[in-house]
């Protein structure tokens, strides 16, 4: 299901925006949107887990739930530990679902799900731990469809689904002990006074996290539980700037990833439907931590930059970006299969034209992109770390996590036993691995874009090369993985607009900048969604 979201919005002529530099004006005065943040994913998954809920000093929480068939309603000023407790069943049940494909990220599982369509079988995204792709449990819910499914997949070639199937014996419950009485907790609705509630994932006291807005605990796909955060977005931001680009980022930098931050939430809130909210609090959506990192920088920004979305032709950008691009950006299909977007093309990340000329110095050419890495100087992330990179691994550690990667893909050649080779045989114009071959004692596989970073440990992008590496012995010893960034590399450079804005850029043309063609646009009170 593709959403396209569709915002009444006033156009602004120009880019100034008042100078950005206050909350009057237009933006000011736009609505609020609550949104759903799994800020703990999936919570029973060990029998062993607890969570504690409190207040904060003054105020009390308010828990409804269902124990049983009574609805309560309790107040207190304690705090409240969530703990897990197994209920047998009164018999073994089976549980099964078709997964037609595993992911590393939402972008590749969203992809293959609109391919699943288009051949007529309903699926449904999920995340377990990778993403994954699944037949739709509504519509395959006897052992018969699924395995005649399994087999008709099979049969047209995609080997890699497979029936995941459990046998439970028994099921998590959340419990907790109120008042000297304990309670199960099912429905569990949590909300204060002051609208504040910590959050304690951990023992130790100066872990808990402060969130604003209003808690659920609900069942998730997967047989646990997951903790949502009820939030409006304004306030939700003032979780995600200051632990995505720092609070002591460079004003228009800062503000820059404040409308990203708000584009990508508002453009991504159907990513959790399966199981009943929106957005995670993890870089598997943006980084969430609640208001212990909250600042006067960070909560300037947000102010100043109220209701403020980027578009292209009037529609949400895909607004992501990452952390450091190594030297040059890359296209969403550089690393994702799916339909480019204009707005997210290769260019050389600097502040000058001159460093790199990529329509006359096409980084696809092996020896064009060798020459590129070895360039340090003139571009906007030159002094960080992970912007040049060399990093060695045996051919031990290589094959360890090569099985391990294909084995959670139900790859057949995660049974190989020795690497005799790997060579980069693909690269698009921003010098990204489109692929990359493995050769091995049972055959060649492929890897493709985004498999790179999952397939091995050493590399934190795909854009790097291979150097052989025999350690003064006859026999191959590793590789040396040499390349630059960290992330993916679409979209904005955090390091990269941090520099710009030093340099004195404000934020509408750092935008500009990674995102050519788009606008900043106020959203108005009517958003909606068609599918």
């Amino acid at each position: 299901m593709k959403i396209i979201w569709r915002i009444s919005y006033t156009v602004l002529t120009t880019f100034c925006l008042l100078g950005l530099t206050g909350a009057s004006g237009p933006a000011s005065n736009t609505k609020d949107v609550e949104i759903k943040i799994g800020i703990v994913q999936r919570f029973g998954d060990n029998s062993k887990e607890q969570l504690q809920l409190e207040p904060t000093k003054g105020d009390r929480l308010r828990l409804k739930f269902q124990d049983g068939n009574r609805q309560q309603t309790l107040v207190t000023t304690n705090p409240v530990k969530l703990e897990v407790l197994m209920e047998a069943l009164p018999a073994a049940v089976v549980k099964e679902r078709v997964v037609l494909g595993t992911y590393r990220t939402y972008e590749t599982a969203e992809d293959s799900a609109k391919n699943w369509r288009n051949k007529g079988i309903e699926v449904e995204i999920a995340q377990p731990e990778r993403w994954q792709v699944w037949a739709k449990r509504e519509v395959y819910n006897t052992p018969l469809l699924r395995r005649l499914l399994l087999s008709s997949v099979e049969t047209a070639a995609q080997k890699t689904a497979f029936v995941d199937s459990q046998v439970l014996q028994s099921v998590p419950r959340v419990t907790s002990l109120l008042n000297g009485k304990r309670y199960t907790l099912d429905n569990l609705e949590i909300s204060s006074d002051k609208n504040l509630i910590r959050v304690n994932e951990s023992k130790k006291p100066e872990k808990a996290r402060l969130y604003a807005g209003r808690m659920k605990l609900q069942p998730n796909a997967y047989g646990s539980y997951t903790l949502v955060n009820e939030v409006a977005l304004e306030t939700y931001l003032r979780g995600v700037v200051p632990y995505e680009i720092g609070a002591s980022a460079p004003t228009a930098a800062m503000e820059a990833q404040t409308v990203l931050a708000r584009t990508y939430a508002l453009r991504n809130l159907h990513r959790f439907a399966i199981d009943g909210y929106q957005l995670c609090a993890d870089t598997h959506c943006q980084v969430y931590y609640g208001l212990n990192g909250v600042t006067p920088n960070t909560d300037r920004a947000i102010t100043t930059t109220r209701g403020m979305v980027l578009t292209y032709r009037n529609e949400l950008v895909d607004a992501l970006y990452s952390s450091t691009t190594g030297g040059v950006t890359a296209s969403f299909s550089d690393v994702w299969n799916g339909d480019d977007r204009p707005y997210l093309q290769p260019i050389v990340d600097a502040p000058s034209d001159k460093v790199w000329n990529l329509s006359g110095q096409n980084l696809a050419d092996e020896n064009q992109f060798q020459r590129f890495i070895t360039l340090k100087i003139g571009f906007n992330e030159s002094q960080k770390d992970l912007f040049r990179w060399r990093k060695e691994s045996s051919l031990k550690d290589i094959t360890k996590g090569l099985q391990k990667f294909l084995k959670v893909k139900n790859s057949p050649y995660a049974k190989f036993k020795t690497i005799t080779d790997m060579k980069v045989v693909e690269r698009s114009k921003s010098g990204r691995i489109l692929k990359l071959d493995v050769k091995t004692d049972i055959g060649t596989f492929s890897l493709h874009k985004d498999e790179v970073r999952s397939a091995f440990a050493a590399p934190v992008s795909t854009l790097f090369y291979l150097q052989p590496l025999n350690k003064g012995k006859s026999e191959l010893w590793g590789y040396a993985f040499v390349g630059g960034g960290l992330g993916h590399g679409v979209g904005l450079s955090q390091v990269g607009a941090m520099n710009l804005a030093q340099l004195g850029w404000e934020n509408q043309k750092i935008l500009q900048f990674y995102y050519p063609g788009t606008k900043i646009q106020i959203l108005g009170n009517g958003i909606s969604e068609t599918n």
